[in-house]
């Protein structure tokens, strides 16, 4: 038995740089915001019909710890009859959460579901406390690059020589040019749930729009910055994400359930996959991930016509377009620029994705299939297809 799942609506807070607008805000009561929010656009949906909660964190201790599923359900004012648990795949963790619920639905144990994720990057710096064991260096099972992100994308440039700093910084670019247009057009706000903020120095504030975007950026001013990750080497802080706080939420139902109760579609899921690649080249996980989910969806790439790939780093995504014959400038891949511009709190980065494409489909009913694809550390990547349900016939 296999039900179809939806994505009936998605939101986010607005991300902020790492301990700057949230250094006085907990992570777990971002998220708890994220999901009142949701809950908040979605009043059709009654807080005690949700039957599950998957919330995931990358770093699972302090104020992202104590099974988040479960306390940020509580704390969002959920009944207690509400189950929850947190799910941990690094950056994949929002992305996991939804196709993890999504199964439950397509096997008939739940009928509607809040997937999120949160990182507060600020309060837990990447790595912070992490003990990887010797073996894996001792015994050469990775690299030493592979336990630095920006390192693993430095070595995505040395192997494929095509994809060169200047590419890399025009992709970027592009990324912050297409935020600033999207935040001109109002398309990205839309979804920002406003967030109360506590900055030591100036006190209490609310969040309503991303703090990491620089719609100033030139190539001229990319080409200058230093590369942080190895002398004279390609990947700089202009051509990657940031470090970011923020928490995302997404609400999923079967088909059935969300007609049943008049709800929204805004996205049908088809098919996901994750796949593993070289820890010392993870940025390449996408790649096998999207090859995977497409045979399981019995579809081509051509048959793609909206792409949501997460900016990590620009050279991720620029060799991800590069192995399917995309262009770095293809109008159909992330449209509202991404997470060079707007960040990347690691673990909520997959619902954005998610979010973006859905807004994608409304605007273009020609578009049957997107994507949403991203990689993760360790040598990882995931990607998940969508049909659009506004879908009026085309080629796509």
């Amino acid at each position: 038995m296999s039900r179809t799942v939806v994505l009936v609506d998605a939101v986010r807070t607005p991300f902020g740089k790492a301990g700057s607008m949230y250094s006085g805000t907990r992570a777990d009561d971002l998220m708890v915001r994220a999901m009142r929010g949701l809950l908040e656009r979605n009043p059709k949906v009654s807080p005690d019909a949700i039957e599950d909660v998957a919330i995931a964190a990358a770093t699972q201790t302090g104020d992202q710890g104590m099974n988040l599923g479960r306390s940020a359900s509580l704390l969002a004012g959920l009944p207690v009859t509400v189950p929850g648990y947190s799910v941990d795949r690094w950056c994949a963790g929002a992305m996991t959460s939804m196709t993890t619920l999504a199964g439950a639905i397509a096997i008939g144990s739940i009928d509607i579901a809040i997937a999120g994720g949160v990182e507060h990057m600020g309060n837990h710096p990447i790595g912070d406390g992490l003990d990887p064991n010797p073996r894996f260096l001792a015994e050469r099972i990775v690299e030493q690059d592979a336990l630095a992100m920006g390192a693993t994308a430095e070595r995505l440039h040395d192997r494929f020589p095509q994809l060169t700093k200047e590419r890399a910084d025009r992709y970027a670019y592009n990324s912050q040019m297409k935020t600033a247009a999207a935040y001109a057009a109002g398309k990205i706000q839309r979804d920002l749930i406003p967030t109360a903020a506590r900055i030591p120095e100036m006190g209490w504030g609310i969040a309503t729009v991303d703090e990491p975007p620089r719609p100033t950026t030139t190539m001229e001013g990319l080409a200058t910055l230093k590369t942080p990750f190895r002398a004279a080497g390609r990947v700089t802080p202009g051509n990657s994400s940031g470090l970011n706080d923020g928490a995302t939420a997404a609400l999923l139902a079967s088909e059935d359930k969300a007609k049943e109760l008049g709800l929204t579609i805004k996205a049908k899921l088809v098919s996901y996959a994750f796949a593993g690649v070289e820890p010392e080249v993870m940025g390449f996980g996408p790649v096998p991930s999207t090859i995977k989910a497409l045979a399981k969806a019995g579809l081509k790439i051509e048959d793609i016509g909206a792409f949501e790939v997460n900016e990590a780093f620009a050279v991720q995504v620029i060799a991800f377009l590069d192995h399917f014959g995309i262009a770095d400038d293809d109008p159909r891949v992330n449209p509202y620029g991404g997470a060079i511009a707007v960040g990347h709190p690691l673990a909520s980065s997959g619902i954005r994705l998610a979010l973006n494409l859905a807004r994608a489909f409304e605007e273009h009913p020609e578009v049957r299939y997107g994507l949403t694809t991203m990689c993760i550390g360790l040598g990882m990547g995931g990607t998940v297809i969508w049909e659009n349900p506004h879908f009026s016939g085309g080629s796509k």
